[in-house]
């Protein structure tokens, strides 16, 4: 193995890492309505299973609201369902044509559970770094018994070790964003 394609798969990996912590902080409830928390949310669908966008249009009128109009009216009571069998914390409610979700306020207390769950997932993301760097070294130290030069060994560990403190300040960042957002009431 070369140097390049070591330092492009153990980016990769990294950049995976980000990529499902940004995702997973999607769905950390903020007490801000957000499409997001739908995500995980699935409906039978003449059998098959569905996501809850595949079966309705799914909007957010507020801050504080998330609105569900099924295309079927039928599949209202279908959806509530899903909803509460999701265990999502929010009760569903219609009026016949929609289901509306209406955000509860959070407490301070809950506040600080979200910033701690976020601060987990993103330690997590952390983990997953430094075990990409790790390999990376393991790689060079294999590929130096295979007859790669030292000094090009060395690059490509510094190279790996600069990749990784660009990725955890991306981490760094992207937590910050959801603490910012969870505590600002």
């Amino acid at each position: 193995m070369d140097t390049k394609s070591i330092i492009d798969e153990t980016s990769g990996r990294m950049q995976k890492a980000v990529d499902f912590l940004e995702d997973t902080l999607l769905n950390i409830r903020a007490g801000k309505a957000s499409t997001a928390i739908l995500n995980g949310v699935y409906v039978d669908y003449y059998g098959s299973q569905t996501p809850v966008s595949g079966v309705a249009s799914v909007t957010v009128p507020d801050a504080k609201t998330v609105l569900i109009q099924p295309w079927d009216r039928n599949m209202i009571r279908t959806i509530e369902k899903a909803i509460l069998d999701a265990n999502i914390g929010l009760t569903p409610s219609n009026n016949g044509e929609q289901i509306r979700l209406t955000m509860p306020p959070l407490t301070e207390e809950r506040r600080k559970e979200l910033v701690k769950q976020s601060k987990a997932e993103a330690e997590n993301a952390r983990i997953s770094l430094r075990n990409a760097r790790r390999d990376a070294v393991e790689a060079f130290k294999k590929a130096v018994k295979e007859g790669m030069p030292e000094d090009e060994s060395k690059d490509g560990e510094a190279k790996a070790q600069k990749l990784l403190e660009k990725y955890s300040k991306a981490i760094d960042e992207a937590f910050a964003r959801k603490e910012k957002e969870i505590m600002t009431v």
